[in-house]
């Protein structure tokens, strides 16, 4: 039988497996982008060490980007980008295939007539979607240096609101589905709720500012390759934990199936 444990269990499993392969990606992809930005900073922090005049006129007030300010960090770089790095992934994708298993174990057998396999599979699809991949077409990451330290506290509600606004739409998308299947069936109701969802989405990303605060002079080049190797982690992240837990759903459920026709097989044998 599959219980709330057993899909809690394979997602955390799940999770951690996926966070390997996340640190791999993010090692490989994502840290050349990340220490190019750093070292532009620097660059910059030693071109206002040179000419400390002429750069506080260059720059609107606030507007200054410091990495450490010349002290000392506390984690090396080194550190920073082997293990702190995979520390993290570590951390963040078994938390993340945990609460992917909850869902997924909610979500079973209240998303149509489909196995509970394709449901967990399903469930990290829209998580993904709705999570990670519509608050980020509104906000996308930036690298160091790209940002101003002022407006970090507004930068991070609006991110967080676009979060709030996606994954509520997502649920109310998903009600309103199960609502009108009975009614129009189960394509058409969920090709409404996605448009539902598309119409909310966009709106709010209409309606919510605008933030750019990337410095004239900083590389486009940079900048993309940064933004690209952040979606291309987490979707290595969520499309590890989907396939992964699914598939040690779809085990178990195998499994219990075969045993329930053994059972019964057996019992019509002694009648």
């Amino acid at each position: 039988m599959l219980t709330a444990r057993t899909f809690l269990v394979r997602g955390l499993l799940a999770g951690l497996v996926a966070g390997i392969l996340a640190f791999g990606v993010a090692y490989l992809v994502g840290e050349p982008p990340v220490a190019a930005a750093i070292s532009f900073e620097e660059q910059g922090a030693a071109a206002e060490a040179e000419h400390p005049a002429d750069h506080h006129m260059d720059q609107p007030a606030g507007a200054g980007h410091s990495h450490g300010d010349g002290e000392e960090a506390v984690v090396s770089r080194q550190n920073q980008a082997t293990w702190g790095l995979l520390t993290a992934t570590l951390l963040f994708g078994t938390a993340l295939g945990g609460i992917v298993g909850i869902a997924a174990a909610f979500a079973a057998g209240r998303l149509g007539p489909i196995s509970a396999r394709a449901s967990t599979a399903l469930v990290a699809a829209i998580g993904f979607l709705t999570v990670y991949l519509v608050p980020y077409l509104k906000y996308p990451p930036n690298p160091p240096a790209v940002g101003n330290p002022d407006t970090i506290g507004q930068r991070t509600a609006w991110y967080f609101s676009m979060l709030a606004i996606s994954v509520v739409a997502a649920f109310g998308a998903i009600v309103v589905a199960r609502r009108l299947t009975p009614r129009v069936g189960a394509w058409n109701s969920w090709l409404i709720a996605a448009g539902g969802y598309l119409v909310v989405v966009l709106i709010a990303g209409w309606l919510l500012p605008i933030v750019d605060e990337v410095p004239a002079d900083f590389s486009a080049d940079l900048l993309w390759r940064f933004r690209a190797a952040s979606l291309t982690v987490q979707a290595t992240l969520w499309a590890a934990i989907g396939l992964a837990s699914a598939t040690m759903i779809g085990i178990v459920a195998h499994r219990n199936g075969r045993g329930a026709r053994a059972a019964g097989e057996l019992a019509g044998t002694a009648v």
